[in-house]
């Protein structure tokens, strides 16, 4: 219940959660500030609050005719330098120029009244509520039914909370990619201290990129078949076990990172699950999903084994007390997480007269991985409840297209629907590869409210990381302005070298042991 503002009788004043709007009585509702002027007023509010002399003022563009003006949808020297890198997102916009759409870039309708904090580098969590009595609905017992949308202040924190432990994996792996190829385990630093890596996870593809495939000046770890792709952890802070009514162990994985995994995502072929059923009634998945989730490496069993193997340790550990399974990934790493909760639910329930922890599945821009029976195996045998959250211009979440070959289907279950142009400080014509960005999925789950709904007035998610990576779908007003105000973050290329990702929240710690 939020209580009802009265906007002062004669002034109109912006609105919080759309500042180029004005809440007013009625008597003055026709008094509405120009752009120009808002745009003014936001900035000087934000040299304000930075309590230091304020710059010159930023040169304002007037245009005479659309025809005169360059689009704002060009981008800067800066903007395109940016692009390049294979660590970052694909960035189909590169390859396919007519999916980016001509639109003007605006300033923010989010007050920029609190810019520097959004520009901090430390974490800012919203307040923890208790879910302990709820906790079993908050896992997806009954399909995140009435917790969606509207999205539950509990849920969404839940949620940004495995988000940022798929961002842990990434910036692990680029800190030391090489170092994977033996199995070593990692010394991980998570964002959420509540929770304690147990052990670090390896995919290999069954799949070796031949020599002439490789160039000379490319990285080692760009062609090893063996490459770290997440971790296992759980929580181990009784304060925080309470809070949440359970114990939760959290199964972590990022994307796609290496060339050999990107030849396994083209491996779109259905084969099936067990043994040589090849009916048209059993369940199939991708081919290069499961053969990273099934091929041991040199030095590594499987990401299937050690998944297993771990969660079972952990769970014989803890014996007695409430546990969940919480599975999350993004993109490549949500289809891996779809097939460790398959195998997992089966292994956990077989031979065992305690009733075995719920698995959730939580997606983010995942790909379709299997067919319909597999989707339906998942939701009606194993009883796996699946959470796929979406940003609906993400080409990812589409792939393999309806028109293949193949039944391909997404796994049964509920879905949040994120949008790229909700976004205060996003462009509305970002291009696919800032549409699939984990960053961008978090920025946008932080703001979201409900379908129709504005962005929340209070989100403080840092919008640091959408600077260092996705600098060229961010509004040139919030460029620029961090600019001035002396704000410049580390490339991605600087940080992933540095060993630690742009917001230094979290990274990689020494070396592996």
């Amino acid at each position: 219940m939020s209580a009802a503002v009265t906007a002062p009788p004669c002034h109109g004043r912006p609105s919080p959660l759309n500042p180029n709007s004005t809440r007013a009585t009625p008597s003055c509702s026709a008094a509405k500030p120009n752009a120009v002027s808002t745009t003014r007023r936001h900035i000087a509010n934000l040299d304000r609050l930075l309590v230091k002399p304020p710059p010159l003022p930023l040169p304002v563009q007037h245009r005479k005719a659309p025809a005169e003006a360059p689009g704002d949808g060009e981008a800067t020297p800066d903007d395109r330098s940016s692009r390049g890198g294979l660590l970052n997102a694909l960035n189909l916009s590169t390859l396919l120029p007519f999916t980016r759409k001509p639109a003007v870039d605006e300033m923010s309708p989010r007050s920029l009244a609190y810019m520097q904090r959004l520009l901090t580098l430390s974490p800012r969590m919203s307040p923890k509520g208790s879910i302990a009595g709820e906790w079993r609905r908050y896992h997806g017992e009954g399909g995140w039914e009435g917790l969606l949308d509207p999205l539950d202040d509990n849920l969404r924190r839940e949620l940004l909370r495995y988000g940022d432990f798929v961002q842990a994996a990434y910036t692990a792996f680029h800190s030391m990619p090489s170092a994977a190829e033996h199995g070593q385990h990692r010394t991980l630093v998570l964002p959420d201290r509540s929770y304690r890596p147990t052990r670090s996870l390896f995919a290999s593809s069954s799949l070796t990129i031949p020599p002439w495939a490789q160039r000379r000046s490319a990285p080692g770890w760009l062609t090893q078949r063996t490459s770290f792709v997440g971790y296992v952890a759980v929580c181990d802070n009784e304060r925080e076990v309470r809070r949440m009514g359970r114990r939760d162990i959290a199964i972590v994985l990022r994307g796609t990172a290496t060339c050999p995994e990107w030849a396994e995502n083209l491996r779109a072929s259905l084969v099936p699950l067990q043994g040589d059923d090849a009916s048209s009634s059993a369940p199939k998945v991708a081919k290069g999903f499961l053969s990273l989730y099934r091929t041991p490496g040199n030095h590594v069993p499987s990401l299937s084994a050690a998944i297993v193997e771990e969660v079972k340790r952990l769970v014989e550990l803890y014996k007695g007390e409430e546990l969940s399974i919480t599975i999350v990934g993004h993109s490549l790493g949500a289809s891996l997480a779809l097939l460790a909760a398959d195998e997992l639910s089966a292994c956990l329930d077989a031979g065992t007269e305690r009733r075995p922890p719920p698995i959730a599945v939580v997606s983010f821009g995942g790909p379709k991985t299997g067919n319909r029976a597999f989707a339906e195996r998942l939701r009606r045998e194993r009883g796996v409840s699946v959470l796929r959250v979406v940003n609906v211009g993400d080409v990812v979440t589409r792939v393999p297209a309806p028109i293949a070959r193949e039944g391909y289907a997404h796994a049964g279950g509920a879905e949040l629907r994120l949008h790229s142009r909700d976004s205060p400080c996003l462009r509305p014509d970002a291009g696919p590869a800032c549409c699939h960005d984990l960053e961008a999925y978090l920025h946008l789950l932080d703001g979201f409210t409900g379908s129709g709904r504005p962005f929340r007035a209070d989100a403080s998610r840092s919008v640091a990381r959408l600077l260092a990576y996705q600098r060229p779908s961010v509004k040139r007003a919030y460029v620029e302005r961090a600019r001035v105000l002396g704000f410049e973050p580390a490339s991605p290329r600087t940080a992933t070298a540095n060993g630690a990702c742009a917001d230094g929240q979290y990274g990689y710690l020494g070396s592996p042991t």
